[in-house]
C-alpha cells in the first residue's frame, strides 16, 4: 500500500495519466478494497484499449483511476463514467475531485454533449462530489446492485463547462492524443 509523504502535498505528488497494463493489479487491489461488487480482472484489461482509462500514481504506484468513453447516442454523444475509485489510505486528498475533472475534460475533447455515471444511492460522499461539479439527478434504478440497492443516475451537459474550481487540478491535455495511447508513446 502506497501513503502519502507528511512532506508533499498530494496534489503535486499525484500524477494522471492513461493505465498501462503494469498498473491493472493495483487497480484491481483498490476495486476490491473499495467496492462490495468488485469489476473481475478482465474488465479492466478489456478497458485498457480505452484512452479514457486512467490512473492517478503516487510514488509510482496507482491509488485511484476512472474510466471513462464517449459513445453517438442518436443525436448526441454521451460521455459515461464507467468506473472511479480511490485507494481509501488516500481518500480526501482530492485525488478523487482530479479524476472527475479530467474525465469531464475527456468528454468535452472528445466530442461528448452530456456525461452520465451511476451511483449507489446510499453513497453521499460520492454525490456530494458529482453533485459539487455540475452533476444533476436523472432517474433512480431500483435494485440495480447485486445486493438489491438502487442506483442513482447523474449527468451533467458539457458544452459550455469549463473547469473553474480556483485550483490547478493539473489538466494534462497531452493524455488525450492518439500518441499517448500506446505505452511506448508511438
Amino acid at each position: 500500500m502506497h501513503t502519502p509523504s507528511p512532506f508533499t502535498s498530494t496534489d503535486e505528488a499525484v500524477r494522471i495519466r492513461p493505465c498501462e497494463r503494469g498498473d491493472i493489479l493495483e487497480v484491481l487491489r483498490i476495486e476490491q478494497r473499495v467496492f462490495k461488487e468488485p469489476w473481475p480482472y478482465e474488465a479492466f484489461d478489456q478497458c485498457l484499449e480505452q484512452s479514457g482509462f486512467l490512473v492517478a500514481v503516487h510514488d509510482g504506484g496507482a491509488v485511484g483511476y476512472i474510466i471513462i468513453d464517449v459513445m453517438s447516442n442518436q443525436t448526441r454523444n454521451i460521455g459515461h463514467i464507467k468506473d472511479i475509485a480511490v485507494d481509501p489510505a488516500f481518500h480526501r486528498q482530492g485525488i478523487g475531485r482530479r479524476l472527475l475533472l479530467q474525465a469531464i475534460q475527456y468528454g468535452k475533447v472528445n466530442g461528448a454533449d452530456v456525461i452520465k455515471l451511476e451511483v449507489r444511492a446510499s453513497n453521499d460522499p460520492a454525490i456530494s462530489l458529482y453533485v459539487s461539479h455540475g452533476f444533476g439527478f436523472r432517474r433512480r434504478v431500483p435494485r440495480y446492485y447485486a445486493d438489491g440497492e438502487d442506483a442513482l443516475v447523474l449527468d451533467m451537459r458539457i458544452d459550455n463547462w469549463e473547469c473553474n474550481t480556483g485550483l490547478d487540478i493539473g489538466f494534462n491535455f497531452d493524455i488525450f492524443s492518439p500518441a499517448s495511447w500506446s505505452l511506448n508513446g508511438r
